[in-house]
């Protein structure tokens, strides 16, 4: 435990309210979330919903709190006088100096072994596959009669009948009573639903009660009564207490109904909702069977066309070799006629393709004379081409620029000169004239007009 007295504040004064302070910090950081048994005493609900009660024995009390969020999860009314385990937090309340417990869960003395119970019970089974889902039944959908196992003082078995006779009153309820709670009530429940078992005249079993503590219910929770249900051969529907309550019976039951109204409801069918799909069903019924009449009725029309005196049907074809025939007659008519047009177009067309020995004479003569003046014009257009290149080439001929006075100057290693500057004083080059060829050295070379 720490011990705040080795700092200095046991070396100075200090006020009321940081001694409750160090006061509360030592108790809160070193007591953990405990266990306390007692007896309540002082209980008072305040306005605000939190509740303040004394936890007493016959040595000593200590003031607790129970705040308004944590109170509502309880399933029952803490009393004055009540034997009670809170879990809480221990705390000290600065303001007025009180040491008090802040309780996070209350439950009444003797729970906490019957929880123990209940947990062990629950895992022996499930390790015997009790539970599993493979082992259950399912329920008939039309039952012809329904048992029910509960007291016949309990209300949970009005609830039961009144729901069964709104929803489908025409099914037999046979009723197995039995104790429900007290000593001895796990063997009475496990022996009713055995003996509706054996006796065998009802298709499913309501096994129900209404809510209650925890203690109320234990009879559920009994091995006798949870083998009970197991054995049995029919679809068992365990509807023990409210939504919230939990046994072994719901367990190992078929089905686990949250309320023993809503078991009844599992059991039976909804006779409004059958009510509603017959009518539903018969209305179709009627709607296909109208369209199959009527389909059929059509059917029989048509048929009642197609059927005609074999006399008429005789008449009839012969009206109707009449007119092939005519057709036929009438047709081998028209196909001669058309035979007749196509001979003279024929022939028409064969005296337009005939040759006319004339033409034909005529035509040689006049592709001669065309002939030749395509010649004649070829040969005067070629001669004028041949002029007009030999000017051309006689223009371009470099000879006839020597005869005008001009020279070819080459480089003695070869070369043609174009620039004064490619020269320089004592090289030797070739002059090309018109007729022959001189060679020569430079004496001078510059740019300009020469120097006279």
């Amino acid at each position: 435990m720490k011990n705040i007295w080795d700092s200095a504040v046991a070396q100075r004064v200090i006020g009321v309210a940081e001694l409750n302070r160090l006061a509360k910090e030592l108790i809160e950081t070193n007591l953990p979330l405990m266990w306390v048994s007692g007896e309540i005493s002082n209980f008072m609900r305040a306005a605000s919903g939190h509740c303040y009660f004394s936890l007493k024995d016959a040595q000593a009390q200590v003031r607790c709190v129970m705040f308004r969020h944590k109170m509502q999860l309880q399933d029952w009314k803490p009393e004055n006088g009540m034997q009670v385990e809170v879990r809480a937090t221990p705390s000290f309340y600065e303001a007025r100096g009180e040491f008090q417990l802040v309780a996070e869960t209350m439950r009444r003395s003797g729970l906490g072994a019957l929880y123990a119970a209940f947990e062990k019970l629950k895992a022996k089974l499930q390790s015997e596959g009790l539970f599993d889902e493979a082992g259950r039944q399912p329920l008939p959908r039309f039952p012809r009669a329904i048992g029910v196992v509960t007291s016949l003082k309990a209300a949970a078995l009005r609830d039961v009948l009144t729901t069964l006779k709104r929803r489908m009153p025409a099914i037999p309820v046979i009723i197995y009573p039995t104790a429900v709670q007290g000593e001895g009530a796990g063997r009475e429940i496990a022996a009713a639903i055995k003996t509706a078992d054996a006796r065998e005249e009802c298709d499913v079993l309501i096994v129900c009660r209404g809510g209650g503590s925890i203690e109320d219910l234990w009879a559920f929770n009994e091995e006798v009564v949870a083998r009970a249900i197991h054995a049995c051969a029919l679809p068992v529907i365990s509807g023990v207490g409210h939504e919230t309550d939990f046994t072994i019976a719901d367990f190992v039951a078929d089905m686990r109904a949250p309320t023993p109204t809503a078991a009844a409801q599992l059991a039976s069918p909804n006779r409004d909702e059958l009510v509603q799909d017959t009518t539903h069903y018969a209305q179709r019924l009627r709607r296909v069977a109208e369209r199959a009449l009527e389909r059929r009725m059509q059917q029989l029309d048509g048929l009642a066309r197609s059927l005609v005196h074999p006399g008429e049907r005789i008449a009839v074809q012969l009206a109707h070799l009449g007119q092939l025939a005519s057709r036929l007659r009438s047709a081998g008519g028209r196909g001669a006629d058309e035979r007749r047009w196509q001979l003279r177009g024929l022939a028409q067309t064969l005296r337009s393709a005939r040759p006319d020995p004339r033409a034909l004479e005529a035509a040689p003569r006049a592709l001669g004379q065309r002939l030749r003046h395509a010649a004649a014009n070829g040969l005067q257009a070629v001669r004028a081409e041949l002029k007009h290149l030999a000017a051309q080439l006689s223009s371009l001929n470099p000879n006839a620029v020597l005869e005008r006075g001009y020279s070819i100057t080459e480089l003695a290693g070869g070369g043609i000169v174009r620039d004064a500057s490619m020269l320089k004083p004592d090289d030797e080059i070739r002059l090309t004239l018109a007729h022959g060829w001189v060679r020569a050295n430079v004496k001078t070379a510059g740019q300009g007009e020469p120097e006279k």
